[in-house]
């Protein structure tokens, strides 16, 4: 099990203003790990990408809570999780294909998933029709520029 540095937590309304914010929260998170500006905007790219996919097709047309848990580990590798209670994926490997979409209706790009996979190294996506979706990405971002002992 790897050592985990560093932790936070947040949940917010599923509205779309608050898909910036979600991505602003992880990237300043992570600033401790001193990452390069490309891995920086990658991280940025898939967790807004996570967070859109939960607010317009988890949620669809109500509102709900989005949970973002993430992960700082002593390797320098970043765990973010993006969690919704909504109506789920009934298929998690057609969701996954470059350009499919279920919200055509709002010139969604299909992409979300695939941008997810090209700019982390891991990506996992559960779900379960009715009870939402978990993603869960890694990237190794660099070393720690801090410890706990520094006050």
């Amino acid at each position: 099990m790897k050592q985990i540095i560093n932790r936070m937590e947040l949940r917010f309304p599923s509205g779309s203003v608050n898909e910036s914010f979600a991505r602003g929260a992880v990237s300043a998170f992570v600033l401790c790990l001193d990452p390069l500006v490309t891995d920086l905007n990658d991280l940025k790219t898939a967790v807004s990408e996570a967070v859109t996919n939960a607010i317009v097709h988890g949620y669809r047309d109500t509102i709900g809570t989005v949970y973002i848990t993430a992960v700082i580990y002593a390797d320098g590798t970043v765990q973010v999780k993006v969690r919704d209670r909504g109506c789920g994926i009934p298929d998690i490997e057609k969701a996954m294909e470059p350009l499919f979409t279920t919200r055509p209706d709002m010139d969604r790009s299909g992409m979300g998933f695939a941008f997810m996979e090209a700019f982390m190294d891991d990506l996992d996506v559960t779900s379960e029709p009715g009870r939402g979706t978990l993603v869960k990405m890694e990237k190794k971002l660099g070393t720690l520029s801090w410890s706990e002992d520094e006050e």
